[in-house]
């Protein structure tokens, strides 16, 4: 579903001037680095009164897709696949791709712009093995989500990719757990880095990322609503209504809640 847009222009208002002809891809980044690290707040912890404002649900930055999807079709299981199969080749390939999503702003996310996992008003806490809970940066959350998810998906006992393995009884409570904690990453992105992912041209890119994951999501009862209110509005400027990218589908209303 992504696309390399690595070497993708920055926009010529965050950077205040055109961008040059040939520009290195990290020579893009760091001059939207050094401009966008001047409009932040102090590293306290919040975010400026612009990111605020939610850029993200302007008409003209919300249309932007990279390419015209029939969603609830793409999501829906095929007659002569298992559900079990289903499900795990789509939440092995969102994993993937919100790992990318995640890597293109990255620079961005640091310990000083983002001293909290924060979506909107919401703030999140990591819970180790033990189910001690940890406050911790955004980076560090994401690498624990990121690494927690390859462990998983990369387990023949979890994920079997074998002929004839099995899959554990736990599985779908398990992919539930996987699909709560990405939904956390792509809510940060939009949150806190949309003004970078707008700078190197990747909104398109995330939206469609977002609604593709909603949609599946919606499809199979994989998240529970009251985890998924903090971006209500986002879900339904993109996802439901008439004229949405598949609508709210008889799904939507009938989560199952899983913590």
């Amino acid at each position: 579903m992504l696309g390399d847009h690595c070497a993708a222009p920055a926009d010529r208002v965050l950077l205040g001037q055109p961008p040059k002809t040939g520009l290195h891809c990290k020579m893009v980044l760091r001059a939207v680095s050094r401009v966008l690290r001047k409009s932040k707040a102090k590293p306290n912890g919040k975010k400026p009164g612009a990111e605020e404002k939610k850029v993200y649900l302007e008409p003209e930055h919300a249309r932007s897709r990279i390419a015209d999807f029939a969603f609830k079709e793409l999501v829906a299981l095929p007659r002569e696949i298992d559900l079990h199969e289903w499900l795990a080749s789509n939440t092995t390939t969102f994993f993937h791709h919100i790992n990318l999503q995640y890597s293109t702003i990255s620079e961005f996310c640091t310990g000083e712009t983002c001293q909290t996992m924060a979506v909107c008003n919401t703030q999140y806490y990591w819970y180790d093995e033990r189910g001690k809970k940890v406050k911790c940066t955004a980076p560090q959350y994401v690498d624990f989500v990121m690494s927690s998810v390859q462990k998983l998906v990369t387990d023949e006992d979890v994920f079997p990719t074998k002929y004839g393995r099995e899959f554990p009884s736990s599985f779908e409570s398990l992919v539930k757990k996987i699909c709560r904690f990405l939904f956390h990453v792509l809510g940060h992105i939009y949150w806190a880095h949309f003004k970078e992912t707008l700078a190197l041209e990747l909104h398109g890119h995330l939206n469609t990322l977002y609604v593709h994951f909603i949609l599946f999501a919606r499809e199979f009862n994989l998240l529970d609503p009251k985890e998924t209110a903090v971006m209500d509005d986002l879900t339904e400027v993109l996802c439901g209504g008439p004229g949405g990218a598949g609508g709210g589908g008889p799904g939507a209303q009938n989560h199952v809640k899983e913590r």
